[in-house]
């Protein structure tokens, strides 16, 4: 079950788009996100959790970072809310995939909507007053909170990712936004944050 989630979640993108009909740079745009937020080294190496809760949690990081990018620009602000749209019509679609209920589905998309809004806010305003502790104590909180490691490992991590969030913020501010929208981003290096 856990497999078909993250084949349809995390699949690869093919000469179609998984993620909508009709709607050709939001799925560009959504099948960039998700590519980003699969990439092993924040697994591997920075210890998100490679469970469904985590890459929902990368998937958030990412999909904030673009929203910021978006937000104010002069037509993108649509595609914008088609990105979101595709997102959770894809965690719907996946939720139904692993047999969940159909009374429940609504539910558990209250509660990852909630969670989303929830964790952008935080990281906007860490970002926005461009406070590295508070991104880092965000990330440990979200997006690290169900790591098994602890400690100064699990501050380590965090801060890593934070450094991450802070470089990709600022390159996709530079960005020029019609490349974004071709779902052509730049990401940086999570390596070297």
């Amino acid at each position: 079950m856990l497999n078909a989630f993250f084949r349809r979640l995390f699949a690869r993108p093919q000469d179609e788009s998984p993620y909508g009909d009709g709607q050709n740079a939001a799925s560009a745009v959504y099948a960039s996100i998700v590519a980003q937020a699969r990439q092993p080294v924040f697994y591997n190496e920075l210890g998100v959790p490679d469970t469904p809760t985590g890459r929902f949690e990368m998937i958030v990081v990412h999909a904030t970072l673009l929203f910021r990018r978006l937000k104010g620009s002069s037509g993108l602000e649509e595609t914008g809310q088609a990105v979101f749209d595709l997102f959770f019509a894809d965690m719907d679609r996946s939720l139904r995939e692993l047999g969940v209920g159909d009374l429940s589905v609504p539910k558990q998309i209250k509660r990852m909507g909630q969670a989303f809004y929830g964790h952008a806010a935080a990281y906007s305003k860490a970002l926005d007053a461009g406070d590295e502790d508070a991104l880092c104590d965000a990330v440990a909180g979200n997006v690290l909170a169900t790591a098994e490691q602890t400690g100064q490992l699990l501050q380590d991590q965090a801060r890593r990712i934070a450094r991450y969030m802070m470089a990709c913020d600022a390159r996709l501010a530079r960005e020029d936004a019609g490349k974004v929208m071709t779902g052509n981003i730049a990401w940086p290096d999570v390596a070297g944050e």
